[in-house]
């Protein structure tokens, strides 16, 4: 049951992506952010009004920071995804395992292990493979803004740890997320460029789909993260990358070369072996495991 829920949730993942790729001709990276935030903003803010929970928190700079490094990250993300194969985006995004290695060692007081060096070595070759054929002018920026967007995912991901560790709910921390992105995404769409692009009948619907199906994409994580094993449902995360590739061949004729696909299995299998390594390293002090996600 835990990887049919983790397998909704990479379905899910990847068709956000799809949503976001048909869409990025009309919005910026920054505009599908703040839209996909605002959806889950509302979702999140009417559970809360029913169930007449509390707000109140005495760790804003702990949110402030789980928000902006999250938004840096989500909006990074699409704007990858409007530029660059679907596939390739989110597999850049998914190094955010091997960035979490690296920032645990650094910020929470982590030792490098040897598995979690070759990890992180196999997955930057990985990196290499898969963005060499892609890479040209037009679209290297953009590649490197991909990576990035998996760096700022593993920071906020050390937020929400000490958010957790502090004993907030993941609810709350889900609320202030969806509130930080989406005035975030506004104040970097307005300082990108002045205009927002109008909402039409045309592309309400699709941008409705995009917001409803991140949000269940991350209902269906958590949900499989807090019913099964952390290493299986990881592996099982993954599966975004094959929905997304199949995703862009049949949609948007996304071809890629033999070594773009053997940089995503490393980049893959690199992340899972972190996230193996994480998890016995457990005894002598607990590493956060990343749900391979979108934040």
């Amino acid at each position: 049951m835990t990887s049919s829920w983790m397998l909704v949730a990479g379905a899910l993942f990847a068709t956000m992506g799809a949503f976001a790729k048909f869409l990025g001709t009309q919005f910026t990276g920054a505009e599908l952010s703040m839209y996909r935030s605002l959806v889950a903003l509302l979702a999140i803010g009417a559970v809360v009004l029913v169930r007449r929970q509390s707000l109140a928190t005495s760790y804003w700079r702990g949110h402030f920071w789980r928000g902006t490094t999250g938004t840096i990250s989500l909006v990074g993300y699409f704007y990858a995804m409007t530029q660059l194969p679907l596939a390739t985006a989110i597999t850049l995004n998914y190094t955010s395992p091997l960035w979490l290695t690296v920032l645990s060692t650094l910020m929470l007081g982590e030792r490098f292990r040897a598995p979690l060096v070759a990890a992180i070595v196999m997955g930057f070759v990985g990196v290499t493979c898969l963005l060499r054929p892609t890479f040209s002018d037009d679209n290297s920026m953009a590649g490197l803004i991909g990576l990035a967007s998996g760096f700022f995912a593993a920071c906020a991901y050390v937020n929400v740890k000490k958010l957790g560790a502090a004993g907030e709910p993941e609810w709350r921390v889900v609320f202030y997320f969806g509130l930080v992105g989406f005035i975030g995404s506004a104040l970097v769409q307005a300082v990108w460029r002045a205009d927002f692009h109008p909402i039409t009948i045309g592309n309400f619907w699709p941008l409705l789909a995009l917001g409803v199906a991140a949000t269940i994409a991350q209902l269906a994580m958590t949900k499989a993260y807090h019913s099964g094993n952390t290493l299986v449902v990881g592996a099982f995360a993954y599966s975004t990358v094959i929905f997304a590739a199949l995703l862009g061949l049949f949609f948007f004729d996304e071809k890629l070369p033999v070594l773009a696909w053997v940089g995503m299995a490393i980049i893959v299998a690199s992340g899972m072996l972190a996230k193996f390594a994480s998890e016995r390293g457990a005894n002598d002090k607990r590493q956060p495991t990343l749900p391979a996600e979108e934040d």
